[in-house]
């Protein structure tokens, strides 16, 4: 067993390489610019929504009773239908953004060391140490992206490129722990 104490180094330096190679996948690196679309007449439907609170919202809403019922299966065939989500006005707050994704970094690489601190021993190898905490990362950063696809309507492409970056961020952390693995 390996205490989280003799990891905070491969916890931190982790959280910050994937951090900086997130910045530069999603500003630099062209693949990302195609995620998002612009909605047609979008005036209009920003003229709509505006002065609704910040929340997730259903289009058409039901209740699960309703869903069955004939109007709702019309509502559905009609279309749209899907999620929206409005956030407060006013610019995007990066860096609430950045520092939130940061932390978030921070708490996978935490949870990956408790785990591969409690799995593998001082002076694992490298490989060992790689596999371990590549798969936990992957979980995290990866497959944590499928259910946006399943349940959230997201194409699956943009899912998919979500996916890739999960497992860049896992390699770039299964990299770091097996460098500064306790020998």
């Amino acid at each position: 067993m390996v205490s989280l104490s003799a990891l905070w180094g491969a916890i931190l330096l982790s959280a910050v390489i994937v951090f900086v190679a997130s910045s530069i996948m999603h500003m630099v690196l062209p693949y990302h610019k195609t995620n998002y679309k612009k909605l047609p007449e979008e005036e209009k439907v920003a003229t709509a929504l505006r002065g609704i609170g910040r929340g997730l919202y259903v289009l058409p809403f039901c209740t699960m009773k309703e869903m069955k019922s004939p109007e709702m299966q019309e509502k559905y065939k009609q279309g749209p239908v899907g999620m929206i989500t409005i956030m407060p006005p006013g610019p995007p707050a990066m860096p609430k953004f950045l520092g939130q994704w940061f932390g978030y970094c921070v708490l996978v690489s935490f949870f990956v060391a408790y785990l591969a601190g409690h799995t593998l021993a001082v002076g694992t190898p490298y490989p060992a140490v790689f596999r371990v905490v590549g798969t936990a990362a992957f979980l995290a950063y990866g497959l944590g992206m499928l259910p946006n696809g399943i349940w959230k309507g997201q194409l699956w492409g943009m899912t998919l490129k979500e996916v890739i970056d999960g497992l860049v961020y896992a390699l770039l952390t299964a990299g770091t722990f097996g460098w500064l693995w306790p020998r």
